[in-house]
């Protein structure tokens, strides 16, 4: 029986995997809040030349940014994280895997996200925004902290986000001065129905944060559908007329010559 030396399809595929993420790393930061750990993303952002690639809420609270990017990087942006999410008091853990091997995306499905991400690079619809995050054990709380928000500034309210233990999150955005007077109002109206977590407000929110947040669905601008008038046909039949002259308002010897010209034609 012959056995080829060629390597299989799925040994090539998997060392060309290998090589692409080589040089790249993995990192991890996990808090006990979602509007920490948003904070804590967009800090890892801007400190590092990282891809956000999205988050994993695994309940009680318990939320990890996961970024990924060339090995100095990530050391960088989760060090920047791992500041922040202490500076919030929220830090849970952290983690870096230099080179990870791409099985990995079997618990975290992450690798085929960050190829697209490379593949298609980012455009910002949110930075002339911010956002605005306000977090409450019970939904009551959270719902009355939407309402004191959307009355108390011009924002938009874009959806919410429950993390287990109780905790939900508002997300809004607006301009950086209209999002600070809603968080605002919503801390004091959460806190006097119910219990106040935690709030953030992200004055520019980078690129990255469109394609893990659920903010663009509710703010991407789309063409709306033509309403025409269901007598259309009696309208076009109406232009028409009017398109031809009314050679009757005219003086008479210059409608005669009009009359002429048009007849002509």
């Amino acid at each position: 029986m012959e056995t080829s030396n060629q390597p299989s399809m799925n040994t090539i595929q998997g060392a060309s995997h290998r090589e692409t993420f080589q040089d790249t790393a993995l990192g991890l930061v996990s808090t006990r809040s979602f509007p920490a750990i948003v904070g804590t993303a967009d800090m890892m952002l801007k400190s590092a030349g990282v891809h956000l690639v999205g988050y994993e809420k695994i309940g009680s609270g318990h939320c990890t940014a996961i970024v990924r990017g060339g090995i100095a990087d990530v050391r960088l942006a989760v060090e920047s994280g791992v500041q922040t999410a202490e500076q919030f008091g929220q830090l849970v853990s952290s983690l870096v895997i230099p080179r990870p091997y791409p099985n990995l995306d079997i618990v975290l499905p992450i690798t085929t996200r960050f190829t697209k991400l490379m593949e298609e690079g980012n455009s910002s619809r949110l930075s002339n925004q911010a956002i605005g995050l306000v977090e409450t054990r019970g939904f009551p709380a959270m719902v009355g902290a939407c309402d004191a928000m959307l009355k108390a500034a011009d924002v938009h309210l874009a959806a919410y986000e429950k993390i287990g233990a109780g905790l939900c999150t508002a997300i809004i955005r607006g301009s950086v001065a209209n999002v600070a007077v809603a968080v605002e109002a919503g801390m004091f109206e959460a806190e006097r129905i119910g219990e106040l977590n935690a709030v953030m407000v992200i004055p520019r929110p980078l690129d990255e944060m469109e394609l893990t947040l659920p903010l663009a669905r509710c703010w991407i601008e789309t063409q709306q559908p033509l309403n025409l008038p269901v007598n259309i046909k009696e309208q076009v039949a109406e232009i028409e007329v009017l398109r031809l002259p009314d050679l009757t308002k005219l003086p008479t010897k210059i409608a005669e010559v009009a009359e002429e010209l048009w007849n002509d034609e």
